[in-house]
């Protein structure tokens, strides 16, 4: 995907891994953004809030005044569910251009 830094959006991620039988809306989404020189996977402090839109779909508003700003470049977008359970399921989404 690629956006302008000036858009304010929702970047929208499809979640098709989620731990058998555990509903997804108990455990909100979270979002990590590195860039893409950072091959390593994202710190506790990297994490942002996201939200479900949809079943299996989260969501995160990004850009000017959004819940995260990023500059120019690539990123690497990462998701993480923490559903009430013993699993954590971390998943790098894809690359972000922001231009």
């Amino acid at each position: 995907m690629v956006i302008p830094a000036s858009s304010l959006e929702y970047l929208r991620v499809t979640v098709t891994t989620s731990p058998d039988g555990i509903v997804l809306a108990g455990a909100a989404p979270r979002f990590a953004f590195l860039p893409d020189a950072n091959q390593a996977n994202p710190g506790a402090g990297d994490w942002v809030d996201g939200e479900w839109d949809g079943d299996s779909t989260a969501r995160i508003l990004i850009g000017p005044a959004g819940d995260r700003t990023l500059t120019p470049g690539y990123w690497n977008v990462w998701v993480r569910i923490d559903p009430p359970n013993d699993e954590v399921v971390v998943r790098k989404a894809g690359t972000l251009t922001v231009t």
